[in-house]
């Protein structure tokens, strides 16, 4: 099973907005090729050169969350049962090193760019942290082997 095609709805709602809000981008910008293509000689046109690499940017990107998302398995995991974190998921872990509690939500790859949730950290399900955290249930003590060193965090709660 590729975790990496997994995504939250949450995610997929975020990848979805972010296509629509280039989608209406576009039309200002193809209207902005047109007026600089009016100026005259394109080869020495600095605002034509400019406004089609805008829109080269912006339907590239569009065509690449699109085959994405058509990828894509969609999981919602507001009917999981909260007795350990799964994806989707959030949970409240402490660093038995230093002390620090980070709240982490584990969430599919191709919606780390779109995860903005204020006080809690997104990672990867296919992330060391997020590997190590899968599953992991209430006091269980998760042993992260990152490229920085073993982190061991300890699940407070799950969300």
């Amino acid at each position: 099973m590729d975790l990496s095609l997994f995504i939250t709805t949450t995610g997929m709602e975020r990848l979805q907005r972010r296509i629509n809000d280039l989608l209406g981008e576009r039309p200002e910008v193809i209207k902005a090729v047109a007026i600089a293509r009016e100026f005259g000689d394109l080869s020495e046109n600095a605002e034509y050169k400019a406004a089609r690499e805008r829109q080269r940017a912006i339907d590239g990107e569009i065509d690449s969350l699109r085959r994405k998302a058509a990828q894509l398995k969609v999981i919602d995991p507001s009917g999981f049962p909260r007795d350990a974190v799964r994806f989707g998921t959030a949970c409240r872990a402490r660093d038995e090193e230093t002390g620090e509690e980070i709240t982490y939500r584990i969430v599919g790859a191709a919606e780390l760019n779109f995860a903005e949730e204020e006080g809690v950290q997104a990672v990867s399900v296919i992330s060391p942290i997020g590997k190590g955290l899968l599953g992991k249930k209430l006091s269980e003590l998760a042993l992260i082997k990152a490229p920085m060193g073993e982190r061991q965090l300890r699940i407070l709660e799950i969300l």
